[in-house]
């Protein structure tokens, strides 16, 4: 093999090209053929040209051609390595292109690029080659070089001799790292050490040698679906390696070394495919392949490495679901719903939890009627089987399904169709309660019809003897206790009016319950629907509260409408009729079904109106009713401005509202002092005043005379405490005690009445300590004041006598002793008309209280 190849290359190159050679430029071409099937490596020592594999010569970056020539070298390498230099010799035609530019350039010494194989073996150092500059032949030259190699990483690799310009290499270097390194060399004059030429760049191209072996880059774990039709792609096997490109180091081979039955790799793209068409994910769910990848095209000397691709198979749904059982068998008693009948399991070998594996149900047979429902379990994916309808023995004693289960996807990959299984449901006896003819019964009937009325029967029988002997029948349900049902016969009769108007009737509809029971005690429940026919029983009514009328002249009009409970035709249209005698003030008009329109027919003052009108239905059934409308003036919203009653009612509406007033009063305080039965004991302690004695009373109740008539005394003999002073003070017309702010009032009601009646005009004076002059309020203001005073007085007298001060409560009093000036507290229901009260004026104040009470209206000069 090597004595072939080295025979087969062609020892020298020689061709002539232009002066400058552009990139690209196709110098020569080095014959390969006949130099077997391996691979060849070709690599130019001239960094300026590149060798494709063919053997093409190119230029790879723009190259001038001196005159004298330019020399370089193809190294050609074989498979083990052997290797051959081919010399190439090109000269210049004298020709250059149109566009380039003629230089001339000074002589310099240019040796060629030296080329050193990576990794190499010691002893080191090594001589690699000699430099020498032209003007050596003129001067005594010494060299030395710098860069790369030498004085820069890596340092020390290279040196030279000074004096021979020998070059030396001083350890191995690894291509991956450096391919190659550039460094300076200079020559000097050994008398002037003067530079004699240009510096010159040094070339050390490093040759690969194959050190590398491929490493695994992409990714090794790979999907395909079962049962995947042959050579579909499972994925590819990436592959790198570190040696020199495009050469045989880097050529990488592909190969399975297990499971070659099922799959197989593409040698130099790596793409991994089906080999067959059988992968079941139900037999083997993932396989672990063996991957071998080799450089050097996968020669036998070539580097190697092994890595393991992992090919899962997805599922498809190639497995229906299998019945665990040939045949499903079930009990149900009768009568029952929503039982569990049977569990129906099935197999399923495709991936759980997964379209492919969820079972879905059907009934396909024996379910006409709907008494059955199946669903899946949703854990255990068995069909549950459900009686939704009641069965009944009487009528079916076995019921035969047919039960068939599919997946949620459709089946494919399988020769296999869905599968079916029969189902056989035993129904079981059970004693049954009566049943009635109908679940449902509907009757009709009048309303209003007599008590007592038969409007129809509600029987029931017994299920195993078809018979309705020994069945009682109980009403369960009856809104209105309208109905009655015989309980022997199940006959219904009315109990009570029946109206279609109640409440309790909806769409005309009245529903009762009904219960039937046998003599094992087993019952069952019906419902009777009583549909209520309408009879003219209601006439049309007014809505005649509220009614107002703007007054704008004889322009207004007022919208009446009426309303019958009544159906059509018992109601609506009606007609509207004012009723004579009619003072021909006012008229209907635009009559529709439900309304009319009532207007003046002249101008009317505002006041409240009395309006006879007479509605009847469309059967002529109604009767007249009176309306009462309101004429008023309006506000801007529409509604009646409120009426001036301080400015309307005049003095005699004054005095009257007073009257009433002070009537309304006075029959309080009677109605307090009629119901106290008892009132406590109240020790009174003589003060400082000069006057009578009040002794202690054993009479529990008040006198005949106080209990007959409640009298208040003129304001002249009602004493009234300087409202700047701290404390308080009595009122002694009601025998309260006030605090208002800071100081105290005096709620003095008597006073200002008695002021009020008797000049006929507003006083004055104080009411109520109030500070509002009574000639400054208007008449409702004065009456919301007395009611406000009124209220406080009748709360207070509501109160348990325990709570209230001691010094304002009127008490009963018995024989007062001897002595006194007034005698017994008893005469002073007796005293005449003309008998003079002035002993009082001396009495203290305690007993004034007293006084008080015992005078007679007409001692006080009242009227």
């Amino acid at each position: 093999m090597c004595y072939c190849v080295e025979s087969c290359v062609q020892k020298h190159i020689q061709a002539q090209v232009p002066v400058m050679l552009k990139p690209g430029y196709v110098v020569s071409h080095v014959n390969l053929e006949g130099c077997g099937d391996g691979p060849l490596g070709l690599t130019a020592s001239n960094p300026a040209f590149r060798v494709e594999l063919d053997g093409t010569i190119q230029t790879v970056f723009v190259t001038m051609v001196p005159k004298d020539g330019l020399f370089f070298w193809i190294t050609v390498q074989d498979r083990k390595d052997h290797r051959w230099n081919v010399d190439v010799s090109l000269s210049s035609t004298g020709q250059v292109p149109n566009n380039a530019v003629l230089k001339r350039s000074k002589r310099r010494w240019s040796p060629p690029p030296f080329g050193i194989m990576e990794n190499g073996k010691g002893p080191f150092p090594k001589e690699m080659d000699r430099i020498a500059s032209d003007t050596s032949v003129n001067y005594s030259l010494y060299y030395e070089i710098k860069g790369p190699g030498v004085t820069l990483p890596p340092v020390g690799l290279f040196s030279v001799v000074p004096n021979t310009g020998m070059l030396k290499v001083h350890g191995p270097v690894d291509r991956e790292q450096y391919p190659q390194i550039v460094f300076t060399a200079y020559a000097y004059n050994t008398l002037t050490h003067a530079q004699t030429d240009e510096p010159l760049p040094i070339t050390v191209l490093i040759e690969d040698e194959n050190d590398n072996a491929p490493q695994f880059s992409g990714p090794m774990d790979f999907t395909v679906q079962e049962q995947s039709p042959m050579s579909t792609v499972i994925g590819k096997v990436t592959a790198t390696d570190k040696d020199e490109p495009d050469t045989i180091r880097t050529k990488i081979k592909y190969t399975l070394k297990g499971s070659t039955d099922l799959f197989r790799i593409d040698p130099y793209s790596g793409v991994m495919s089906a080999a067959t068409n059988t992968l079941d994910r139900e037999t083997q769910e993932k396989y672990f392949v063996v991957v071998e990848i080799r450089d050097m095209g996968g020669a036998p000397d070539g580097l190697s490495n092994t890595g393991t691709a992992t090919v899962s198979l997805t599922d498809i749904n190639d497995n229906p679901p299998i019945f665990s059982q040939s045949m499903i068998k079930g009990n149900v008693p009768e009568n029952k719903a929503d039982v569990l009948v049977a569990r129906i399991g099935v197999n399923d070998k495709d991936l759980k939890n997964t379209p492919n594996w969820k079972a879905v149900y059907e009934i396909t047979k024996g379910n006409e009627s709907g008494n059955f429902m199946i669903k899946t379990d949703p854990v255990t994916n068995e069909g549950l089987l459900y009686v939704i309808k009641p069965l009944d023995y009487e009528k079916e004693q076995t019921v035969k399904l047919e039960v068939m289960a599919r997946n949620e996807a459709p089946l494919v990959g399988s020769s296999l169709n869905w599968q079916k299984v029969p189902v056989e449901i035993t129904v079981e006896d059970v004693d049954e309660g009566p049943e009635f003819s109908a679940p449902i019964l509907q009757l009709k009937v009048k309303e209003n019809v007599p008590n007592g009325t038969i409007i129809g029967t509600y029987t029931a029988t017994d299920p195993e003897t078809k018979s309705s002997k020994d069945i009682i029948y109980y009403k369960l349900n009856d809104p209105g206790s309208w109905i009655n049902v015989m309980s022997n016969t199940g006959e219904l009769k009315t109990a009570m009016t029946i109206d279609r108007e109640s409440p309790l009737v909806s769409n005309n509809m009245y529903n009762i319950t009904v219960k039937a029971v046998d003599k094992s005690q087993k019952s069952g429940t019906g419902t009777v629907m009583i549909l209520i026919e309408d009879v003219n029983d209601n006439i049309p009514v007014v809505n005649g509260s509220g009614l107002f009328m703007c007054n704008k002249g004889a322009k207004q009009a007022l919208l009446i409408n009426a309303t019958d409970l009544d159906q059509k035709p018992y109601s609506d249209p009606f007609s509207f009729e004012l009723v004579k005698p009619n003072d021909g003030k006012w008229r209907l008009r635009d009559q529709k079904a439900t309304s009319v329109m009532l207007e003046p027919t002249g101008d009317l003052p505002n006041d409240i109106y009395k309006v006879p009108i007479l509605v009847k239905d469309l059967q002529g059934f109604g009767k007249e009713q009176t309306l009462s409308v309101r004429l008023c003036e309006c506000t801007s919203g529409g509604v009646c401005a409120a009426s001036k009653l301080s400015t309307a009612l005049g003095v005699w509406g004054i005095l009257a509202m007073l009257l009433g007033l002070l009537l309304l009063l006075l029959l309080c305080l009677l109605c307090i002092l009629v119901c106290s039965t008892k009132g406590d004991k109240l020790p009174m302690a003589d003060d400082d005043s000069p006057g009578g004695m009040l002794l202690k009373s054993n009479l529990e109740a008040p006198g005949d005379e106080v209990k007959d008539v409640l009298i208040l005394l003129p304001t002249s003999g009602a004493d009234v405490m300087d409202s700047s002073k701290e404390g308080g003070y009595i009122d002694h017309s009601f025998g309260q005690k006030h605090t208002f702010g800071e100081g105290m009032y005096h709620n003095n009601m008597q006073g200002f009445l008695t002021n009020t009646l008797s000049s006929g005009q507003y006083s004055t004076g104080m009411y109520g300590n109030s500070f509002k002059k009574h000639s400054a309020m208007s008449t409702m203001d004065g009456l919301q004041e007395n009611r406000k005073m009124l209220s406080k007085k009748l709360v207070y007298f509501r109160e348990e006598a325990d709570t209230r001060f001691a010094d304002d409560i009127l008490r009963p009093y018995g024989f007062e002793g001897v002595g006194s000036p007034a005698g017994s507290v008893g005469c002073c229901s007796i005293l005449g008309e003309d008998e003079s009260l002035d002993f009082l004026d001396s009495l203290g104040p305690k007993f004034k209280t007293l006084a008080d009470v015992c005078t007679t209206k007409s001692q006080r000069g009242g009227k």
